[in-house]
């Protein structure tokens, strides 16, 4: 039997990297990996169809299952998780010392719909009692003027947006206090670049994610992996052998930052942050699949739901082919 021949759209990570250099197969499958931006991807995944296999946005995903016309059926591969208390940007001349100081401000946002910013305010209702109308959020490109949303969103009629000016970005406004804050999975340039009036909202990121994970088990989850409809009906076998290729790919990247007779990533004090967040995490820091991840997708998906994204509330299982929610056992 020949190989398919489909294309691969993924991000650069430790995780996917034994499926670009071959080290991992995926069974029946000869891919043709494209290591693109999450910014590229999503747009010309959901703008176009433009991949056979493609990591997706779980946001733009979900919006298009609740609409009834997703072009992807998703399989339980996380490629991107992060906690979101480190993508909140505050001017430090504006009294903005707690998330309650946000009520009233002027928020700049890529795109209202993108994952990050779901979880971000779905937190920041849940633990601070801040809700997404009592802030005034600005949409705009952050160093390019004139980021459109990737998919069309209608919001609730309480939840102010408004574009920012034709011919601004983000960063230009945030660095001339045009913004109070700006909320993201990119860090605005002018934090990067060290400007003394820019900062983060929580002092220590790390302490404030480990006590909400404390609180609530919950890791969140940014990117699914998504395969074309078309494809997982005519090769019912296909689902499945993606997750187990991802799946072996993760572990292999899991085993080499263990292993620190020499560290395997350009960062010192991996030993100790590895044992840090085995400690409150477990061993699987990472995890995929789907039973073991419902607590979390259902908080994603009541958030997306809450905030006017889905016109209705997906259930989790809607989102995930069917063959690769269970596995077989020894």
């Amino acid at each position: 039997m020949t190989d398919l021949k489909l294309s691969l759209a993924m991000g650069d990570y430790d995780r996917t990297r034994p499926i670009l250099d071959g080290r991992v197969k995926i069974d029946g499958v000869d891919p043709i990996c494209m290591l693109l931006s999450p910014e590229e991807m999503f747009f010309r995944a959901f703008r176009h169809a433009a991949f056979d296999i493609s990591e997706l946005s779980l946001s733009s995903y979900s919006i298009s299952v609740a609409r009834g016309e997703p072009n992807y059926i998703a399989v339980p591969v996380f490629l991107s998780r992060a906690f979101r208390h480190t993508s909140i940007y505050v001017r430090k001349d504006r009294g903005i010392d707690t998330p309650a100081d946000l009520r009233g401000r002027r928020v700049g946002i890529a795109e209202y719909q993108l994952s990050a910013n779901v979880w971000f305010r779905g937190i920041l209702e849940e633990e601070y009692g801040v809700k997404p109308s009592e802030i005034e959020w600005v949409r705009g490109g952050m160093d390019t003027p004139g980021r459109p949303e990737k998919i069309k969103v209608v919001l609730p009629a309480d939840v102010r947006l408004v574009d920012a000016p034709a011919g601004d970005t983000l960063n230009g406004m945030l660095e001339r206090g045009e913004i109070d804050a700006f909320v993201g999975p990119r860090s605005p340039r002018c934090f990067d670049e060290g400007h003394p009036g820019i900062g983060r909202l929580f002092a220590d990121t790390v302490a404030e994610a480990e006590a909400y994970f404390g609180r609530t088990g919950i890791f969140p989850i940014m990117h699914v992996l998504g395969l074309r409809r078309s494809l997982a009906e005519s090769h019912p076998w296909l689902p499945g052998a993606l997750l187990k290729a991802f799946s072996r790919a993760k572990a292999m990247a899991q085993e080499a930052l263990a292993d620190t007779s020499a560290t395997k990533v350009t960062m010192p004090f991996v030993e100790d942050n590895l044992s840090r967040a085995r400690a409150l995490m477990g061993p699987d820091l990472w995890s995929y699949g789907f039973s073991n991840n419902l607590p979390v997708l259902d908080t994603f998906l009541k958030y997306h739901f809450e905030q006017g994204l889905s016109p209705r509330r997906v259930e989790a299982a809607e989102l995930f082919h069917p063959a690769t929610m269970e596995a077989y056992s020894l």
